[in-house]
């Protein structure tokens, strides 16, 4: 436990600030960098970030559709996040909420009849159950092959993926303009805020998500087992956690989180499922768990954050003719500047201090 606060406050309190810090000058890089690449492109960055931001925030509609797609990010940035603490890469996101997504459409269309208060409890547990499954797949073929999780994850989100789209196009899909299931009874649909918009119900198993894991991280001895973990395995293995199940749970938990997503997805937006439903909620979200410095609330806002980033993209792509693929590369330079921290702190001169557990600071 950490003890010896003074006037600036404790040794984790400055800590924690120094990496808040640190994310947000890694994400104003990146905005920097994406500028310089939007302006040699022949765009301006002016009417880009104009276009962006009237698109997110432009009218209650626009931030309506922003909570909304911010949604599915926030969850699989929370399962990214969930899965990190324990040490594990959970790049297998993707594949998670297809399978919460897939499987929420078949409990919400063949258990037809139910009552809404079970119908939409149901769908959702078993969509959680499919993701977590999936997940813990990772876990299992890792301790049993002794394999990279990230291999693992990478090939699973390829077979979810393929066999999906099989099971939809050969066996589920209804006659229409495009390949998809039936549409969701009314009784597995969760409510919209606002008509036409992406903002549903779902936004509220959203928050209530972030703070059972903020709960379950920082306050249960569970939580305490998987930061030890990932902090230290060997040591958590010689303090008596088993490496065992460990793992396996953080896993589960993890797909689970992704498989809500995926069954939000379904469920509040397009009552039904169609290919390539999740529009690379996954991917997005291991930069959002990234982003989100490992904290529950920070995932939140990072969340919400590249919720308006979508959102926005979509007007910014109509007003301005500028390609909504710019946000993707955005993404993927935030992934860079915070998983390699030297970047930004040799350009902002941010020091890193290491703390005693009394909290006293070690020096860089």
């Amino acid at each position: 436990m950490l003890m010896g606060n003074n006037s600036k406050g404790s040794g984790s309190r400055r800590f924690l600030d120094h990496k808040l810090i640190f994310v947000i000058c890694s994400f104003i890089l990146s905005m920097l960098v994406l500028t310089v690449i939007i302006f040699f492109a022949g765009y301006s960055p002016t009417e880009c970030y104009k276009a962006l931001f009237h698109g997110a925030f432009g009218g209650l509609y626009n931030i309506a559709n922003t909570l909304g797609t911010s949604t599915p990010l926030i969850l699989a940035g929370l399962g990214m996040m969930f899965a990190g603490k324990s040490g594990t890469f959970n790049i297998g996101l993707e594949g998670q909420i297809i399978a919460g997504a897939f499987v929420s459409s078949l409990t919400g269309i063949y258990c037809a009849g139910l009552p809404k208060f079970i119908h939409v409890p149901l769908t959702i547990i078993s969509a959680m159950a499919a993701g977590g499954l999936w997940g813990s797949l990772i876990a299992v073929l890792k301790r049993r092959l002794n394999v990279s999780e990230i291999i693992i994850a990478i090939m699973l989100n390829y077979i979810i993926d393929f066999l999906t789209r099989y099971l939809l196009t050969y066996h589920l899909s209804v006659p229409g303009l495009f390949v998809r299931t039936d549409f969701l009874p009314e009784s597995a649909t969760l409510t919209k805020f606002m008509p036409f918009s992406r903002l549903n119900t779902g936004i509220l198993f959203a928050l209530i998500m972030v703070f059972i894991v903020w709960y379950v991280i920082d306050k249960t001895t569970f939580g305490f087992e998987i930061r030890a973990t990932g902090y230290n395995p060997h040591a958590a293995e010689s303090a008596g956690i088993s490496m065992k199940y460990i793992p396996l749970f953080t896993m589960f938990i993890s797909g689970a989180i992704a498989g809500m997503a995926g069954a939000i997805e379904v469920m509040g937006v397009h009552n039904y499922f169609t290919l390539d439903i999740t529009s690379g909620y996954g991917f997005t979200g291991v930069a959002i768990g990234i982003m989100g410095g490992g904290s529950a609330l920070g995932t939140l806002v990072s969340g919400i954050v590249f919720g308006a980033l979508r959102a926005g993209s979509t007007n910014m792509n109509r007003v301005t003719a500028i390609p909504g693929e710019f946000i993707i590369i955005f993404q993927a330079l935030v992934i860079v500047f915070v998983s390699t921290p030297n970047i930004a702190r040799a350009i902002f001169r941010i020091k890193r201090k290491r703390f005693t557990y009394q909290g006293k600071p070690e020096g860089r």
